[in-house]
């Protein structure tokens, strides 16, 4: 039992059967997709997309305890091709003496090279492995195409405050270091929101504060679990502990124009180990959304920033993150094309299928001419100023603002441009 107090809670909690796993009813409640192919013995390879702590490497190991089969696992991090060809050579030996195929977890699976991924495919194709997947980014983007359409994606949402809560009270219940204390929760508010939905965060962090306090009784506030995290939290955790909160704080710093606290958290990840290429590609992301239009040559240095990180690596990367950083922080801001194309795509669901006005459809046939296909367009280089007032949009939407100019020099310019082609039309 000694040896009990060594291990993290949120592994001494880990649950081993479908009826003690918390949250994914989605997946694994009853009549579920992922539930019913586990209860049939027929499952695909699959990818687990969802942030930290919401179960992604227990639901593996449920799966191959209930299914009886070997389980392997690698991370992404550590694990090479030769790694990856070894468990296939093992699962193969293992097919020969009449085993069920094993179930080989990857975390992290979004780490791993083209190459690594590639090394996958044989193994997986012919069944020699049952891959499942775990991903905290967008595997559509992370994952190459041959590799993910043998697989079945399954989406794992952050838990819910009741299934956090219901964790939180099994395990001062059951476990059989926090039973020896007489724990009482007074308040939930820290706990919850520290959590961000991550189950392994709640309870070690729960653990933290009860470790923190030195009497056998122990009454949980707010106060009490800001006070001893804010004392032990560690830099950060690239494994994901604070993986979403230091991100979002250089996010939230860029966009506020504060290039100080920008690089400082930046600086955070570096530290922590973060791989480079998801800052960069969070670069890409809010020079769009974030600077935008103000000034469009954002984009073009937060591409050029990953393109260079991509070829050079690290350490010297740091400085390009750096240089692209601070340029984003101190640009000036605009989210229109962020906000016009979601008010579009809006306006398209709600809208529905409209026709394409007849003088803007394409003409390659006889036929498509005859019916007026593409007649009454306006070539708009050849008229004064490069323009010919004609309509764009389908007409039930004429006169439609999508675009809405922000307050900045450029856009203010961009709007006085618009309004004199238009004359008012858009209200620009």
């Amino acid at each position: 039992m000694a040896d009990q107090i060594h291990i993290p809670l949120a592994e001494r909690m880990r649950p081993t059967s479908l009826e003690t796993f918390t949250g994914q009813q989605h997946l694994v409640g009853e009549n579920a997709v992922l539930r019913k192919g586990i209860e049939s013995g027929a499952i695909p390879s699959m990818i687990f997309w969802g942030p930290p702590g919401v179960g992604k490497t227990t639901l593996a190991f449920i799966i191959s305890r209930q299914l009886k089969r070997p389980f392997y696992a690698l991370s992404a991090i550590n694990s090479g091709v030769k790694d990856i060809r070894d468990v296939i050579e093992k699962a193969k030996r293992e097919q020969f003496f009449g085993t069920n195929n094993p179930i080989l977890f990857i975390d992290e699976i979004h780490r791993f090279s083209k190459s690594q991924q590639d090394s996958l495919l044989g193994a997986v194709e012919r069944g020699i492995v049952t891959l499942i997947g775990a991903t905290t980014e967008n595997p559509s983007f992370e994952v190459i195409s041959a590799l993910l359409s043998r697989c079945q994606v399954y989406i794992l949402k952050p838990l819910e405050k009741e299934d956090l809560q219901h964790l939180l009270l099994q395990a001062i219940r059951t476990d059989e270091v926090l039973k020896k204390r007489t724990i009482k929760m007074e308040e939930w508010e820290a706990l919850l929101r520290l959590s961000g939905g991550d189950a392994r965060k709640l309870l070690n962090t729960f653990e933290l504060v009860v470790n923190a306090v030195d009497s056998t009784e122990v009454v949980i506030t707010n106060d009490l679990v800001l006070t001893h995290v804010q004392q032990n939290m560690a830099l950060y955790d690239k494994t994901g502990e604070q993986h979403y909160d230091i991100i979002s704080a250089f996010i939230k710093s860029i966009r506020g124009s504060d290039p100080n606290a920008a690089v400082y958290w930046l600086a955070r990840m570096i530290e922590g180990g973060e791989d480079p290429l998801f800052i960069a590609r969070r670069l890409v992301i809010l020079a769009a959304e974030d600077v935008g239009l103000a000034n469009p040559t954002a984009l073009v240095m937060a591409n050029n920033c990953f393109q260079a990180i991509n070829s050079i690596g690290m350490p010297e990367g740091r400085i390009i993150l750096s240089h692209t950083t601070i340029y984003l922080a101190t640009s000036p801001k605009s989210n229109s094309a962020y906000e016009a194309i979601n008010r579009a795509i809006g306006l398209v669901k709600e809208s529905g299928d409209l026709s394409v006005p007849l003088h803007l459809r394409n003409a390659p046939t006889r036929l498509m001419k005859s019916l007026d296909y593409g007649k009454d367009y306006k070539y708009a280089h050849g008229y004064e100023g490069n323009f010919a007032d004609q309509e764009f949009l389908p007409e039930k939407l004429s006169g439609t603002t999508l675009f809405e100019p922000g307050a900045n020099a450029r856009e203010r310019d961009l709007r006085n441009w618009l309004n004199k082609l238009w004359k008012g039309k858009y209200g620009y």
